[in-house]
C-alpha cells in the first residue's frame, strides 16, 4: 500500500534535462576513474549533456565508457591536446553554457542549475568560478579564499568578485564566449593554463566572476603530478611572453633564470619556456591598458599575500625581490 502522501506509488518521473547545459570531461588514462566520475555526472539533477574528451589514453577509455554511458559522446582526436582538448568539447556542445570537468572532479548537485541561472540573468557574464570542496570531506580548497578575497572587487553587475583565475575543472562558461576569447592555449599544454584564458575572455568584453554558490567538487589522486612546478611556472612566464608588457617578462625571466642557477624544477621551466620562446613572440599579443590594469594589481595582490607567508629572512634568499610588475 503506497504511504500517505506518495499518491499512486509509482516511482517518481525523473526530473527533466536541464537544456542549458554540456559538461566537457578531458581524461589521459584514467578508465576506472573518469566511469565513477560519469556515474556521479548521470545522477546530478540537471542531467546535462555530456561530452568525454579522451586525451590519446591508452587503457580503453573509449570503449568503457560506450559501454557503461552510451549516451556520452566520446571525442577521440588521436593524441593528447593537454587542456585545448576542452575546446574540442565545446565546438562539439550545443548548450549555451559549458561546464567543464577533470575525470577526478565533479559538481554538488543544484550548482550547475545555479550557475546557469547567473548566465542567463547576466548577459556579459562569460565565465563563473565555483567554489572548489577537496575530497571525501568536502574540505575548502585553499584557492577559495584567494578567489574571495580578490583585490579587483565585485564592480556593477554579476554577483561575486572579479577574478583572473580560477580551477579549469570548476568553472562554467558561456559557449560563445569561450570560442571568442579562442579557448585554452596550445603552447601551454596542461598546468596554470586558466590565467590566460581569463585574460583573453576579459580581453573580449566578458566578465569573469567567483561565485561560491556554485560549488564543484574535486578528488585528486596520487598527489602532485611528476614535474607539475615545473610546468606551472613555465607557462606563468609564457603566459607574460604572450599578454604582457616587457617589463613584466623581463622581471619575471630573471627570476627564473636566477632560481635555475639552484632549483632543478626552475632550470627545467626556463628550458620549456626558451623551446617556446620564438612561437610565443609570434603569437603575442598585448592585453587592452583596463585588463593589464587588472593583472597588476592582481600581480601586486599576489606579491603581498606571497611576502606574508615567506618566514622572515626568505626575501633575502629569494634572489629577487616580489613586486607587482
Amino acid at each position: 500500500m503506497p504511504e500517505p502522501g506518495s499518491g499512486s506509488g509509482r516511482d517518481p518521473a525523473p526530473p527533466t534535462p536541464d537544456r542549458r547545459l554540456t559538461v566537457v570531461v578531458i581524461t589521459h588514462n584514467r578508465r576506472d576513474q573518469l566511469l565513477v566520475t560519469l556515474d556521479r555526472l548521470a545522477a546530478l539533477p540537471e542531467r546535462p549533456e555530456i561530452v568525454v574528451v579522451d586525451n590519446a589514453s591508452t587503457d580503453g577509455t573509449p570503449a568503457a565508457v560506450a559501454a557503461r554511458h552510451p549516451g556520452v559522446a566520446v571525442l577521440t582526436p588521436g593524441r593528447n591536446l593537454g587542456a585545448p582538448g576542452r575546446t574540442l568539447g565545446v565546438r562539439y556542445a550545443r548548450t549555451p553554457y559549458v561546464a567543464f570537468c577533470d575525470d577526478d572532479s565533479g559538481w554538488e548537485p543544484g550548482s550547475l542549475a545555479r550557475a546557469a541561472d547567473l548566465l542567463d540573468r547576466h548577459p556579459r557574464l562569460g565565465l563563473v568560478a565555483a567554489r572548489v570542496r577537496v575530497g571525501a570531506g568536502g574540505d575548502d580548497d585553499p584557492l577559495n579564499d584567494v578567489l574571495a578575497g580578490s583585490p579587483l572587487g565585485c564592480p556593477g553587475g554579476p554577483p561575486g568578485p572579479r577574478v583572473l583565475g580560477f580551477l579549469a575543472c570548476a568553472a562554467v562558461a558561456r559557449r560563445a564566449a569561450y570560442l571568442e576569447a579562442g579557448g585554452y592555449h596550445p603552447l601551454l599544454f596542461l598546468g596554470g593554463e586558466e590565467t590566460l584564458f581569463a585574460y583573453d575572455l576579459l580581453a573580449c568584453g566578458w566578465d569573469v566572476r567567483h561565485c561560491p554558490d556554485v560549488v564543484a567538487l574535486h578528488s585528486p589522486v596520487g598527489g602532485v603530478r611528476p614535474g607539475r612546478p615545473a610546468v606551472q611556472r613555465r607557462n606563468a612566464v609564457v603566459t607574460a611572453l604572450l599578454r604582457r608588457p616587457l617589463p613584466v617578462v623581463l622581471r619575471q625571466g630573471r627570476e627564473l633564470a636566477l632560481d635555475a642557477r639552484r632549483d632543478p624544477d626552475a632550470r627545467e621551466a626556463l628550458r620549456g619556456v626558451l623551446a617556446r620562446l620564438p612561437a610565443a613572440l609570434r603569437e603575442r599579443r598585448p592585453l587592452p591598458p583596463a585588463v593589464e590594469a587588472a593583472a597588476r594589481r592582481v600581480d601586486a595582490s599576489e606579491g603581498e599575500r606571497r611576502k606574508r607567508a615567506r618566514p622572515p629572512d626568505a626575501a633575502s634568499r629569494a634572489g629577487s625581490p616580489v613586486d607587482g610588475g
